[in-house]
């Protein structure tokens, strides 16, 4: 329906009288007299007004405005024509080829999996990165948020996560949805150079809302980004990986669009509904009972000075399958990836790994890697204290332990793709420098099968 006319303006909401038959998420066209069309979609309606949030620029706009509700939220054409592409915040072509053909349109809202309708996540994903296999496992359908800061090398982790994926046991390789929000372009540009030198971009999809972007456009974003998805891994049977950065902007324009509806905020101006809000977004991940396909996340998320406290990481903690933190103090180091892996967790490792899925010891192993270098860390921080000379033997060789942990198992480079059994047998080398002993979260079977042997002295 046409209606000409609005009755306010005030930045990028506007006000339209007198609408009948209109809903909440609606899409709307409007036509300013200077000839340019902008979209936006009605935030609320009632008592015959509507109030519509504009996408893009909101300067031209005037009183006698042309105003089109189209009838249905947005809705965006999918085929397999999709991959290899990319697309702004609103799904507009970025590639220089023609939008996508299709018949069916998608609702980019989407919903939830119903939790009858889900499989539990078993399938371990092979990253090829030594401290993730080993001790912090990811598995198809899961989402494994990063929280890291400005600064720190996330989008190298992220890329070479997207580069070497796989699950053992099938040769088929990942689909990549990559959503940005409110990233710089060289940051983006990085992700795309790495994508071609990998062959990966053929079988990507680039959904780009960059810094210079109308951060509002990053309300729709992620969730085009997850439509994309849905349709690869749901309809057309594939294994998906979906990296949305950096959530921490996409909840920013969230506050941005609240305070422009003089809503009441809430801790650090975010709005009350914010948890649910990210909900929508990460609990579209998962498999489907009868469907061949997956849908796996990693959001990235950039803690403001680092504050785990900070809303969103916060929130996000409670809604997702476990964390990765990234540590400054292992990055000044020169360690990478710089992730601590004291504070992270895979909620769902358990149900993806041993024996006929990666290897038998890999549990056990796991635990006693976490408990020695735990007490490696705490050797260290003591030394600060009383030196490294006022240490105990035990505590010596725990702290020695903590440095060829940081070096041999955590450190890697930028390109290189470890097996499992690659870790795995770094991690026994590793642990031979502890006494047998001192093995107690390890079966005494899989110690006597793994436990390297020392060459005996003459």
């Amino acid at each position: 329906m046409l209606y000409k006319g609005l009755s306010e303006v005030k930045g990028s909401l506007v006000v339209v009288d007198n609408v009948d038959h209109v809903g909440y998420d609606e899409m709307v066209r409007i036509r300013a007299p200077d000839g340019v069309d902008r979209i936006g979609r009605v935030l609320e309606v009632g008592r015959g007004k509507a109030v519509v949030q504009i996408f893009g620029g909101e300067t031209g706009l005037q009183a006698d405005s042309i105003v089109s509700f189209t009838g249905s939220a947005l809705k965006i054409p999918l085929s397999n024509e999709v991959l290899g592409r990319t697309f702004d915040g609103v799904f507009e072509p970025m590639d220089g080829l023609p939008p996508v053909v299709a018949v069916d349109q998608w609702d980019i809202n989407g919903s939830p999996i119903n939790a009858k309708a889900r499989v539990y996540p078993n399938n371990f994903i092979q990253t090829g990165i030594s401290i993730i296999d080993g001790m912090l496992s990811l598995l198809r359908g899961q989402k494994l948020p990063i929280f890291s800061e400005s600064g720190m090398p996330h989008n190298k982790l992220i890329a070479q996560i997207s580069r070497q994926a796989t699950v053992l046991g099938e040769k088929e390789e990942f689909a990549l949805v990559f959503a940005a929000m409110g990233l710089r372009y060289d940051d983006v540009q990085y992700f795309v150079d790495s994508f071609r030198k990998s062959g990966a971009l053929e079988r990507s999809v680039l959904i780009l809302n960059l810094a210079d972007d109308p951060a509002i456009e990053r309300i729709f974003t992620p969730r085009i980004a997850l439509t994309v998805s849905e349709y690869l891994a749901f309809h057309l049977d594939m294994h998906v990986l979906v990296i949305l950065s950096d959530m921490t902007n996409y909840a920013d324009a969230v506050r941005e669009l609240s305070a422009a509806r003089e809503e009441v905020p809430s801790r650090k101006g975010y709005p009350s509904y914010l948890y649910s809000d990210l909900a929508s977004i990460y609990e579209r991940a998962g498999i489907i009972h009868g469907s061949r396909g997956s849908l796996t996340q990693m959001p990235i998320l950039t803690m403001p000075g680092g504050d785990l406290q900070h809303p969103v990481p916060d929130l996000t903690g409670y809604i997702t399958e476990g964390q990765i933190f990234l540590d400054r103090d292992l990055f000044v180091r020169g360690v990478y990836p710089p992730i601590n892996v004291l504070p992270c967790l895979s909620r769902l490792m358990k149900s993806g790994i041993g024996e006929g899925k990666t290897r038998e010891d890999h549990s056990g192993v796991a635990d006693q890697l976490y408990g020695a270098y735990a007490r490696g860390r705490q050797a260290r921080d003591l030394t600060k204290i009383v030196g490294e000379a006022g240490l105990s033997e035990e505590e010596r060789l725990f702290l020695t332990f903590a440095n060829d942990f940081e070096k041999r198992l955590l450190a890697q480079g930028e390109d290189e793709n470890r097996t499992i059994e690659q870790t795995l047998n770094i991690a026994w080398q590793l642990l031979a420098e502890l006494p047998e002993g001192s093995l107690t979260r390890i079966q005494e079977k899989i110690i006597r099968k793994y436990y390297p042997k020392r060459p005996e002295s003459k």
